[in-house]
């Protein structure tokens, strides 16, 4: 077994599980989404995207490209919600929070994309 590897995947799948908590629940229920959890879906995003400079092959270029759609998108919404609140001082209303909520979707087909390729390469390596 590869310690970097496991670490790798490790980060891959945590950053997927992160972004689908906060992505489940009602687009317009503030209180079906955490901020807190959205911070630690763009903290692991972020590690993952690290891990992933390393790797010169075409297929580590996937992997970086997946990674930097998600990191971007779930920036941005965090973005929206800092400048929603700090601006707005109010509830957050329902079309502001399901564009927010409607990015980390996009982030979360990103990782999705990461770890089906994650699969599809550790099917095909050969002993």
């Amino acid at each position: 077994m590869r310690t970097e590897k496991v670490v790798f995947a490790f980060f891959i799948v945590l950053a997927l599980t992160l972004n689908f908590g906060f992505f489940l629940g009602d687009f317009s229920n503030v209180h079906h989404h955490n901020v807190y959890e959205l911070f630690a879906a763009i903290v692991v995003n972020l590690i993952a995207t690290v891990l992933k400079f390393g790797d010169r092959t075409h297929l580590g270029s996937v992997f970086l490209a997946t990674s930097l759609v998600a990191v971007l998108q779930l920036i941005v919404a965090a973005l929206i919600w800092g400048i929603h609140s700090a601006t707005a001082g109010a509830e957050m209303d329902a079309d502001t929070f399901s564009t927010i909520v409607s990015l980390s979707g996009g982030a979360l087909l990103a990782n999705i994309i990461s770890v089906v390729l994650l699969v599809a390469e550790t099917v095909n390596l050969r002993r």
